[in-house]
């Protein structure tokens, strides 16, 4: 019975619905692991992972043309830049990450075509002195195999995403020396020191695990192999830094639902342009994670950047 004068004793917590709400809160972060961010959300970092699936499941059709539009097709200089800046021989073996629709893939085979095809015409030029049956026959022989040996893998965690790859890829008439895989930067599914060069494209920004993605790369690179990462960046003109924040927030956004249908996606890939590490600081990240010879090169005042590094 309760004591005279007073009503039924209530549950501290019961009479204090903010506490209660605070500390179920708690638990259900304790319960989703570790906290990281999606754009400017705090969320768990399984949650971000699913997150960044649907966004790139969303916009894989139109991601291309959206590339394009952003960019004003600046991003085409970008990634051949990229590519000039590996300069590939044939015999190279690269792997690129979050390649899913394919341009670098693309811009490497044509660039070991091209390596290929001069290196032809030299070693025709060499042996002036055979036969045109001999010069003939020889040249044939070398245009077997236009990429002497070169191969490219194309790893994505998102299908829609290789599914677009692979369209183009048929489109576009690429097969030879190229092959589709589906992998976390994360933990990619390959060998130990398989490969020449490491590269990822606008990719990084994307990762949940930064940290494991510069391990795994590493530890897939043959020893002398080269990791090249190319990364919207930090502006470092106030004005310019200004006038760039202007478009990305109040243009990009539009773009998307135009385009794409899609705001919150594009608006996603704003924000997360914004809370990715400076050039310095991704600098030091990939020296922890055991490359040497690290630098990086910023394009367009910085608005992107190269970062390269070496396993030795």
């Amino acid at each position: 019975m309760a004591a005279a004068g007073l009503g039924p004793a209530r549950p501290l917590l019961a009479r204090r619905p903010g506490a209660l709400r605070a500390l179920l809160g708690l638990a259900r972060g304790l319960a989703a692991g570790p906290q990281t961010h999606f754009g400017f959300q705090n969320v768990s970092e399984e949650e971000r992972r699913e997150k960044i699936y649907q966004v790139f499941e969303n916009v894989a059709e139109k991601y291309d043309v959206m590339n394009d539009s952003m960019t004003l097709g600046i991003h085409r200089v970008w990634k051949d830049i990229l590519v000039h800046k590996m300069n590939p021989s044939p015999g190279t073996l690269l792997v690129d990450v979050a390649g899913g629709t394919g341009d670098i893939a693309f811009r490497f085979i044509n660039y070991v075509r091209s390596v290929r095809e001069r290196q032809l015409q030299q070693k025709l030029k060499r042996h002036q002195n055979l036969s045109w049956q001999e010069i003939s026959k020889s040249y044939e022989k070398e245009k077997v195999k236009p990429l002497g040996d070169s191969q490219v893998v194309v790893c994505d965690i998102n299908k829609e995403m290789l599914k677009v790859g692979k369209q183009r890829a048929q489109h576009l008439g690429y097969s030879e020396g190229l092959s589709w895989v589906l992998g976390n930067a994360e933990e990619l599914p390959f060998d130990d020191d398989k490969f020449d060069v490491y590269t990822i494209a606008f990719g990084i920004r994307n990762v949940t695990r930064i940290d494991l993605a510069l391990q795994e790369a590493y530890r897939v690179l043959k020893p002398g192999g080269r990791f090249l990462c190319l990364e919207f960046s930090h502006v470092s003109n106030p004005l310019l830094s200004r006038l760039y924040d202007l478009y990305s927030f109040q243009v990009i956004p539009v773009l998307g639902e135009i385009i794409a249908g899609d705001w919150k996606s594009y608006q996603y890939l704003v924000e997360s342009i914004r809370r990715f590490p400076p050039q310095e600081e991704l600098k030091e990240m990939i020296e922890d994670a055991g490359f040497f010879k690290v630098d990086y090169q910023n394009l367009s005042s910085g608005i992107v950047a190269i970062h390269s590094g070496f396993k030795l």
